[in-house]
């Protein structure tokens, strides 16, 4: 891989330990793919944030990594584990909390904001279109490809940071236009309409075809919160990082020769999939983080009424903040639901808590059984918040 003088100087340390280390995970990460060089990132989103993932080797790795670095551009964080002001109204642990904090310090100390969410697009951290990025969160990366038409590979935690400390990243994978280019063209048949149909057709396509980018028609339009639930499905049960709809997201792309068909009878058997039989005891919505919209709508479906069950609004801080400015917030709240800024329930350490999560994100379902060992029930929001208020 040819680098520049000044990358060369990075490399050999001469900017520091923190760069030499991030160089070094960069150029061999350019080496495994066969990047040719190095090109300059716009902003980073960097996962492995939640202490329930990262552990003490994650920790140490990053208290080593912040004695000298400095990010370089734009850098946000994915979820924690906890909500980082209200915790223990969340039931996390103080143990946990510690140690949480001393990971988002650590994020804090190389100048990374500390917002942490899996939208990062919707609160300040929005590339444009062609601009280079280096983003972990798979539905993120899928969203940045396809509706931003910003160019990202999925970044571990480690390569992220790497990108963020010295403003590269290999030029591989996403950000090479050839590589972007649909394979496959699926036809899809029936009407797609909310979050948890866009969810369910996410798994469809992605079991379907795998991590192949796809052209997809028949959508006759899509809302930024349907776009972000089908980029997280797609993105979770297939490894997209990219896929094209025709009429809604930006890129160009031959369109492809072969082709599929998706029927209604397949996003029905989707739907049956992840309702499973069990009682509902946790409701979720935000995975990928709620948008204001959604919060409004669920504030509009709340008023005067009181929740019977734990629900949990999972969200960027910002938004929540937003929510509260404009009282929607304190409607939610008033109601007995629950907000949980900075985190979400694929990533907190709630495991064995619930026995079955409803909620109107597929991904949520795919992580709250295969982590949580939770059953699962897929619903749009309106239907999760009769669930919230069942008496």
């Amino acid at each position: 891989m040819q680098l520049t003088k000044k990358e060369k100087e990075m490399l050999e340390g001469k900017e520091g330990n923190a760069i030499k280390k991030s160089m070094e995970i960069l150029v061999a990460l350019g080496e495994i793919y066969g990047a040719k060089k190095l090109i300059d990132v716009t902003s980073v989103q960097i996962a492995g944030v939640s202490y329930d993932n990262l552990g003490e080797a994650g920790l140490e790795f990053l208290e080593q990594m912040s004695k000298d670095g400095k990010t370089r551009v734009l850098t946000t964080l994915n979820p924690a584990g906890m909500d980082l002001e209200n915790y223990k109204n969340l039931g996390i642990s103080e143990e946990f909390a510690v140690k949480q904090k001393l990971v988002i310090g650590a994020f804090a100390k190389m100048g990374v904001l500390t917002t942490c969410t899996c939208t990062p697009y919707l609160i300040g951290n929005n590339p444009h279109y062609g601009q280079h990025i280096a983003w972990s969160e798979s539905s993120a990366v899928a969203y940045a490809n396809s509706v931003l038409g910003a160019k990202t590979n999925r970044e571990g935690g480690p390569s992220a940071l790497a990108s963020a400390l010295t403003g590269k990243t290999p030029e591989y994978g996403m950000h090479l236009d050839e590589n972007r280019n649909a394979q496959i063209k699926v036809i899809v048949k029936t009407e797609i309409k909310g979050t948890h149909l866009f969810g369910a057709l996410g798994k469809v396509i992605g079991e379907k075809v795998k991590s192949k980018p796809t052209y997809i028609t028949g959508i006759k339009e899509a809302t930024v919160e349907e776009l972000k639930a089908f980029s997280a499905s797609i993105a979770t049960y297939g490894g997209a990082a990219i896929f094209h709809m025709e009429g809604i997201t930006p890129n160009k792309t031959p369109i492809p020769t072969k082709e599929i068909t998706i029927i209604k009878a397949e996003i029905d058997k989707a739907v049956k999939s992840l309702n499973m039989d069990s009682e509902i005891d946790f409701i979720s919505v935000g995975c990928p983080h709620a948008s204001i919209n959604e919060i409004a709508k669920i504030a509009e479906l709340l008023k005067g009424k009181k929740v019977t069950k734990e629900f949990w609004i999972t969200t960027a801080r910002p938004t929540m903040k937003i929510a509260q400015a404009n009282g929607y917030a304190k409607i939610i709240t008033d109601a007995g639901a629950k907000f949980a800024a900075d985190t979400c329930c694929v990533v907190a350490p709630i495991k064995g808590r619930f026995k079955c999560l409803a909620t109107d994100s597929a991904k949520g379902c795919y992580y709250a059984y295969s982590k949580n060992q939770s059953k699962t029930k897929i619903l749009p929001i309106d239907k999760l918040v009769e669930e919230a208020t069942k008496k």
